[in-house]
């Protein structure tokens, strides 16, 4: 697939995009369980400082970028993946900034952090779960080879491996 995406390692300047996504209600409306009412992050300044610390420059361990228009040069979103600690997995995440969705951008975003971990970083598993209601999300997973494992408490939960991804390119 041709991208009109790259990854962009943000700068400690660049916060001012994750603020805006951070702060919009639309982009967040998925993450509102979490922070009631409308899934914005409530300090969105302190946890930009908080990532540029502890995920800029920490790969394997975790990755995260914007995703950057090539055309352009705008951002629309951004990725990321996390060891975790109790599985033998990344977990991984992906966010559209709202409106630049229906674009395509999610599926190329996708595409770009499989090859960054699995082509670069080594990384051996990725993996994501999210309500089972977000069918944009499962659609894009499920069309570059991610494989549901199941499904509890309305959550589904996907992964692929490295293996599955270099043999579905």
């Amino acid at each position: 697939m041709i991208s009109d995406l790259q990854l962009f390692i943000p700068r400690p300047e660049d916060g001012w995009f994750y603020m805006k996504m951070m702060s919009d209600p639309e982009t967040m409306a998925y993450n509102a369980p979490w922070f009631p009412p409308d899934g914005c992050i409530p300090e969105p300044e302190s946890e930009w400082l908080d990532l540029q610390k502890f995920w800029i420059g920490k790969e394997p361990e975790r990755f995260y970028a914007f995703l950057q228009r090539k055309s352009d040069g705008a951002f629309v979103g951004d990725v990321n993946y996390h060891k975790n600690p109790n599985r033998d997995w990344c977990d991984m995440g992906i966010v559209i900034y709202a409106p630049e969705r229906g674009k395509g951008y999610g599926k190329q975003g996708l595409c770009l952090l499989l090859d960054r971990a699995f082509k670069v970083d080594g990384v051996s598993c990725l993996h994501n779960d999210f309500e089972e209601t977000r069918s944009a999300a499962y659609n894009i997973h499920k069309a570059v080879g991610f494989k549901e494992i199941g499904r509890a408490d309305g959550i589904v939960h996907l992964e692929i491996t490295k293996e599955d991804y270099l043999s579905y390119e």
